[in-house]
């Protein structure tokens, strides 16, 4: 019995001891395969992470490339293709103050005003701006040689480089001709010459009824574009106080050459000094008319047809 007992007893003992290191073998062998494993678990997570990481630096580097890429053709583009040199023209109110802007919103580039030029110059004392104000202080007219020497300095400007719009110059043949040869200095010459036309006897009525905002250049006209403010007395004339700018609230103004009287002189001097330009760039066959007598979407219709290369 006893060693019957006993032996159960050893049995159980064994059973129970085998179960202890069955399961003391099984935990180290467990923590061996976890200790085994991290290894390789740590270099997983880090070949996760230098994908990520690679991945994020090739599309920056992407990024990058593709940016220098666009830098690289707009720098090509604007040395060996030749700039958007246009030129607008058109009797006192053909609309050239309605178009010019948005030609320079669709080709991005500036139109470059001479007055605001001139201006400019001054304010900034350019050797050529310091000329010009030592003239007008005497009460002289700036000549064509310091006009074109501000032209030639406001292209070399960034926001030129590919083209501008020029408004307000040339208007007599001797400053086509003085324009013409420095724009050749600088490789360049005039690529587009869109011609406004009007008869004169539909823009008394057109100037006559204009007014501006003086700082941005918006025109208004009491019929065809009147700004939201304005009211009318008992004759249906306008009511000066009421004349203010849509967008700025500030008052508008008119020209003190926007009258019949001025206008049949203004007509004149653009028909004897002015059209003679067109006539001067026909050869080269960059001039284009728009008939501007008609709604304001055919017009611009035929703008953006006489813009095109082909």
């Amino acid at each position: 019995m006893f060693s019957t007992a006993a032996r159960r007893l050893t049995t159980a003992g064994v059973r129970s001891v085998g179960a202890r290191c069955l399961s003391t073998s099984a935990k180290t062998a467990s923590r061996s395969m976890n200790k085994n494993a991290l290894p390789f678990l740590f270099a997983g997570g880090l070949t996760a992470f230098g994908l990520t990481q690679y991945n994020q630096s090739q599309s920056a580097q992407c990024d990058t490339a593709a940016g220098d890429d666009s830098k690289a053709v707009e720098n090509k583009f604007s040395t060996y293709w030749p700039r958007n040199i246009l030129i607008l023209f058109g009797p006192p109110g053909a609309g050239k103050g309605t178009h010019g802007p948005k030609i320079e919103d669709l080709l991005g580039i500036p139109q470059l005003s001479t007055g605001d030029m001139l201006r400019a110059a001054v304010a900034a004392q350019t050797e050529v701006g310091k000329k010009a104000q030592a003239i007008m202080k005497a009460g002289g007219l700036v000549s064509d040689d310091i006009v074109v020497g501000i032209i030639r300095d406001r292209i070399k400007e960034d926001d030129c480089k590919f083209g501008f719009i020029l408004d307000g110059f040339p208007r007599t043949l001797e400053q086509t001709k003085a324009l013409d040869k420095m724009l050749a200095e600088e490789g360049a010459c005039v690529t587009k010459v869109i011609e406004l036309q009007v008869p004169d006897e539909v823009l008394e009525e057109r100037i006559c009824g204009r007014w501006i905002h003086k700082k941005s250049g918006r025109s208004y006209h009491v019929k065809f574009a009147p700004p939201k403010s304005m009211k009318t007395d008992s004759n249906g004339k306008p009511v000066a106080e009421s004349m203010l700018d849509d967008e700025t609230g500030e008052p508008l103004m008119q020209r003190p050459d926007d009258t019949a009287t001025a206008l049949v002189k203004r007509l004149a001097g653009y028909h004897g000094e002015t059209v003679p330009i067109l006539k001067h760039y026909e050869p080269k066959g960059v001039v284009k008319t728009v008939n501007a007598n008609q709604k304001m979407d055919g017009v611009w219709t035929e703008v953006l047809a006489s813009l095109s290369r082909k």
